[in-house]
């Protein structure tokens, strides 16, 4: 007779989506269980140890802003944080850390095994069970039947994993660890469509044996930025992380080996990240530079491991050695394990809902690298969401979907539910139209209040976060009010680098000038250094941000605005697609197949051209 047990949500997968969704939807009160292979590989880094980066970085504190804990976790375990892109607009700063891989598993674990109404279960899923189209639970190979009324598939590449050094090809999802064989096909039988994606990693090396002399240093930040706005800065040691790059040596030595190589001999079929390529890839698609750039970043503070940003590879073992032997600071290499590829099924995203529950079988939901996404910070976003939605389900509530004017989480799940994929889904700042709404300073502005009416914001948070805002709404007001004489400024004028004032101006004139700042303008003007000296650096900056770029974020919200109006014009089930003679062939065969919530939605589908989108409206008018 077979075990079961009863819960509301079942996460299957302990990666980087499955935490925060069995954390969302334990702490919006709902039973959940989370199933894991392996609990001493809780929110494993299976690649590099690093969190955030370009796009990536605003995700996280997306993730924090809406009650997550990647970015709490994050501070808790970094060894070296930095803001990326200072050198541009405030768009594009993007935060990133390198973390103690190690601690960041087990600050996780023990998050979750202090969360009310979370349950973990070690154990691998083998079939997906579902009644009349509706799923009711999950069989597993101890054949332990776990039913309950939403089920979230997180299953990162261990869906019919096949590891890949040089002709060597093992199943696994992880090196060293066993893939899932039947969990995907007891899914796609249902008619959910599924592909195949492939990612790699780099070797692993011994730190006792990098000359680092011979490489440069690149030191971290020790300002007072940081990932969680609830978290009071890093804790561990910070380490250095060090650049390098190949020569014209190692690449005689690789392309030797080309012809023993997975990704060219033909044994591996599936597309890779084209943002995150191979070495073998590099000196295939650009075989005139003599160099590509590496960085060695360390694993942890209590560990000689590190890892080798940019020679990802399948290459066989002694091939990948030659050629990172031809590196001087590498000329005594030992490595702890190769670099390897995996390839590994996923699902169509198109077949999904906003909220990412299928439209195939209903209480099915599926997040992360199971929808074709590549990256931490992607799973982690899709699964916060993902967590929220089932535990909302439960509760017979409606569905929560951002705007892509909202966040880049809901930039990234309109992509994949509109558009697809056709190789693994990376985020960029490029993705997103409105990337000056979306700044990695705001995110708590634009998503806290969600997390409060969820119950993922406590109370003690939501004090900090309506204290900061009411601080940055009275600095706002101060700066539109106060006025700035002439006879304060121009004696200072050629200190602070700025044209002398033909008449007195409002202070929130003076901030749109490049060069001026609260810094150096409280150097001149008392008033503004008392009302800046208590507040922490970050409100500053934030508010800053606000008043000089006000004219570009008050025509970015009117465009987003008049975006919204086509959101608002409903569509599903309104139309026979294939009786829409007006409409070209392919926009009836996509429009049949993702079946768009609205006409906004409709317009983003690839092959949609706007003369269709004008047909609908027409159509819609009648």
């Amino acid at each position: 007779m077979d075990t079961e047990f009863h819960f509301d949500v079942l996460v299957i997968g302990a990666g980087h989506a499955g935490c925060e969704a069995a954390h969302a939807a334990a702490t919006m009160g709902v039973k959940t269980c989370l199933v894991t292979m392996d609990m001493e590989k809780i929110a494993q880094m299976s690649c590099n140890p690093a969190i955030g980066g370009i796009a990536k970085g605003q995700i996280v504190r997306e993730i924090d802003a809406l009650g997550g804990m990647m970015g709490i976790v994050t501070d808790e375990t970094a060894i070296q944080f930095r803001m990326l892109n200072l050198s541009k607009g405030p768009a594009m700063w993007s935060p990133r850390a390198q973390c103690d891989r190690m601690k960041y598993s087990t600050k996780w674990r023990e998050i979750l095994e202090n969360t009310p109404n979370l349950s973990l279960w070690q154990d691998m899923a083998e079939e997906l069970l579902v009644k009349d189209s509706t799923v009711v639970g999950v069989r597993t190979i101890w054949n332990v039947n776990l039913y309950a009324t939403a089920v979230i598939v997180t299953a990162g590449t261990f869906l019919n994993g096949l590891l890949h050094v040089g002709h060597n090809h093992i199943p696994g999802g992880r090196i060293s660890e066993p893939s899932s064989l039947h969990f995907s096909e007891s899914i796609s039988k249902h008619g959910i469509q599924t592909g195949r994606l492939k990612t790699g990693t780099p070797v692993r090396i011994d730190g006792r044996s990098i000359d680092f002399n011979l490489l440069e240093e690149q030191k971290g930040d020790t300002d007072y930025h940081r990932f969680s706005y609830f978290s009071t800065g890093r804790k561990l040691p910070q380490l250095s992380c060090w650049i390098g790059s190949t020569n014209e040596e190692v690449h005689k030595a690789l392309q030797k080996g080309m012809k023993d190589s997975p990704l060219y001999n033909g044994e591996i079929q599936s597309t890779g990240p084209r943002y995150c390529p191979s070495i073998e890839t590099k000196l295939h698609t650009f075989p005139d530079k003599d160099q590509h750039p590496l960085f060695i970043e360390p694993e942890g503070t209590d560990t000689q491991e590190y890892y080798l940003n940019g020679f990802s590879s399948s290459m066989p073992l002694e091939v990948q050695l030659a050629g990172l032997r031809q590196i001087p600071a590498f000329r005594n290499i030992v490595v702890y394990r190769p670099g390897y590829a995996i390839e590994y099924d996923y699902f169509d995203p198109t077949q999904l809902w906003h909220s990412l529950e299928s439209k195939v079988v209903k209480g099915l939901f599926l997040a992360g690298q199971v929808n074709g996404t590549t990256g931490y910070e992607e799973a982690a976003g899709q699964g916060l969401v993902a967590g929220i939605n089932a535990a909302r389900k439960v509760k017979g509530e409606t569905a929560f979907v951002m705007k892509r004017d909202e966040s880049y989480i809901g930039v990234l799940i309109d992509d994949l539910v509109t558009k697809g994929v056709d190789e693994p889904y990376r985020m960029f700042t490029s993705r997103a139209e409105y990337r000056i709404l979306l700044r990695q300073d705001n995110a708590d502005a634009r998503l806290t209040p969600y997390g409060i009416q969820f119950g993922l914001i406590d109370e003690d948070k939501a004090a900090v976060f309506n204290k900061k805002q009411t601080i940055i709404h009275d600095l706002i007001g101060f700066c539109k009010d106060y006025s700035v004489s002439a006879d304060i400024i121009n004696p200072a004028a050629e200190s602070l680098k700025t044209t002398p004032l033909q008449h007195a101006c409002k202070l929130e004139t003076l901030l749109v000038r490049p060069e001026l700042n609260f810094r150096n303008l409280s150097s001149v003007i008392p008033d503004l250094n008392d009302k800046i000296k208590e507040l922490n650096r970050e409100i500053i900056e934030t508010t800053e941000i606000e008043l000089k770029y006000h004219g570009y974020i008050a025509r970015e919200k009117q465009f987003a605005e008049k975006m919204h109006r086509l959101e608002s014009i409903k569509i599903r089930g309104k139309f026979n697609y294939k009786e829409l003679m007006q409409l070209s062939t392919e926009a009836r065969q996509k429009l049949e197949k993702i079946e768009p919530e609205t006409l906004a939605e409709a317009e983003r589908i690839p092959g949609v051209s706007p003369s269709d989108i004008n047909v609908l409206l027409v159509l819609m008018h009648r």
